[in-house]
């Protein structure tokens, strides 16, 4: 859709920035660059840091499938429409967050 161009852009280099940080989270996590230190309590910290790296790349790994589906409703004529109500997503929350598949009241419900 011509209209969505430079929506696919944008969602793209997001994909590209995300994959990016994904590869450098790996690698701290794996100790490529930098093996386990040899001191217990470096070794304690280095778990910890291990542990919110995890966190942040489970995040990345979210926003990812995100950004991926929602260049699939691009390609499926389904952007900006919300997946529960049916309702078109507002213009200012798709500029916000333009992987957004509900609108702000489907997604402000609890229990979404």
């Amino acid at each position: 859709m011509k209209e969505y161009d430079s929506v696919r852009k944008q969602l793209f280099e997001m994909l590209e920035e995300l994959d990016e940080r994904l590869g450098k989270i790996t690698a701290d996590v794996q100790h490529i660059d930098e093996p386990l230190a040899q001191d217990f309590e470096e070794q304690a910290t280095q778990t910890e840091n291990d542990e919110v790296l995890d966190f942040l790349g489970n995040s990345a790994r979210i926003e990812r499938k995100m950004i991926t589906q929602a260049l699939a409703r691009i390609d499926k004529g389904e952007y900006g429409i919300c997946e529960l109500c049916g309702e078109t997503i507002s213009h200012e929350r798709l500029k916000a967050i333009p992987h957004a598949s509900m609108c702000i009241k489907c997604a402000s419900q609890p229990g979404c």
